[in-house]
């Protein structure tokens, strides 16, 4: 009988440290799959592999497109690719982000969900916000097996504790806990294979399509009022029990809490541009106003400088909205950081 031969493992913030106690906890023999999802850098080179390799007994390297699984070895999505599963390859995926990141967690859990969830365990480790959640729920019901490191025992706890929170895992310990109870897991029966709902398997398709629009998105979710941080297109809004994420027509992902976040963040750099703009014309109307006040048009200064005046006044509106909005995001109320 087949054994839970999949182990999907998603971290960000404090997770490097994570992973290297996990790796040197897995046994030579170990039975599965480990596929890892950490929130990395677009650009430039990580040596995670090598980090992850000299640690324990598996060979880590970073996931190859198109290479078959084997048990016993760690795939680590690589910089700018989702880490994805058909069948018994890996896929690397060059589509949209999905929660501002590319790799995502939840891509990787929700593509594992939809190509072997009953044969996979998922485990949701340190870091911010709350990449993760919806893919272990989505896991979850696939027949996987929820494991999440305790939000306590965590170097970063919000990412823990929202999968905690929505995906009810069947699992929540320390991660001095955790290799003895991912060595039993793995060696559990596969469960029945699970129908998958047809929503979750085109939102499975999306990040492996590297920018190319099918159309597909149009049908997932509802339509909602809130515009794409990233490309300003129409989000959809679709539901997962009492958890809620945004899809837009291009692709791009967005739980409820990183959709405000996102939409926080362009209204900064909007307020910042405005900024900008309005100190450029306040600056340029107390200049045309010296010169006609040296040239002796008394009039002409006059107008320059009662529109230098209002500018000031739309300048002080902005300046109070953007620290405002730092004050309730915890931000610098430096301009140039919104921007």
């Amino acid at each position: 009988m087949a054994n839970r031969d999949i182990l999907a493992i998603g971290t960000s913030a404090g997770g490097v440290e994570a992973l290297t106690f996990l790796a040197k906890q897995f046994r030579r023999e170990f039975p599965a799959s480990v596929l890892i999802t950490i929130h990395l850098p677009s650009h430039g080179s990580s040596g995670l592999d090598d980090v992850l390799s000299l640690a324990g007994h598996l060979q880590a390297g970073f996931a190859r497109d198109g290479e078959v699984l084997q048990k016993g070895r760690i795939y680590v999505a690589p910089p700018n690719r989702h880490l994805l599963l058909h069948g018994d390859r890996v896929v690397l995926g060059a589509g949209a982000r999905e929660n501002n990141v590319r790799p995502a967690i939840d891509s990787m859990l929700r593509s594992t969900a939809v190509c072997c969830g009953f044969r996979a365990i998922g485990v949701v480790l340190t870091g911010t916000l709350n990449d993760g959640a919806s893919g272990l729920w989505t896991l979850r019901q696939a027949g996987g097996i929820a494991v999440v490191q305790d939000p306590r025992d965590a170097a970063f706890s919000e990412m823990p504790l929202a999968a905690l929170n929505r995906a009810k895992p069947d699992h929540v310990v320390g991660l001095a806990d955790m290799p003895a109870l991912l060595d039993n897991l793995v060696l559990q029966p596969a469960g029945p294979p699970r129908p998958i709902p047809r929503s979750i398997k085109r939102e499975k398709e999306i990040p492996g399509r590297g920018g190319r629009n099918t159309g597909e998105t149009d049908a997932i979710g509802r339509r909602s009022a809130l515009a794409c941080p990233d490309c300003g297109g129409i989000a959809g809004e679709s539901d997962e029990d009492d958890m809620s994420h945004y899809r837009c027509r291009a692709g791009h992902a967005y739980t409820v809490e990183l959709m405000g976040l996102a939409l926080d963040e362009n209204l900064g750099r909007a307020l910042a541009i405005a900024l900008r703009v309005l100190e450029e014309r306040v600056a340029l109307a107390r200049r045309l106003e010296r010169q006609a006040i040296h040239s002796g048009h008394r009039r002409l200064a006059e107008t320059w400088g009662e529109r230098a005046q209002e500018h000031e006044r739309e300048l002080g509106v902005i300046r109070s909205s953007i620290r405002r909005l730092s004050r309730l995001g915890g931000h610098s109320d430096e301009p140039e950081t919104a921007a």
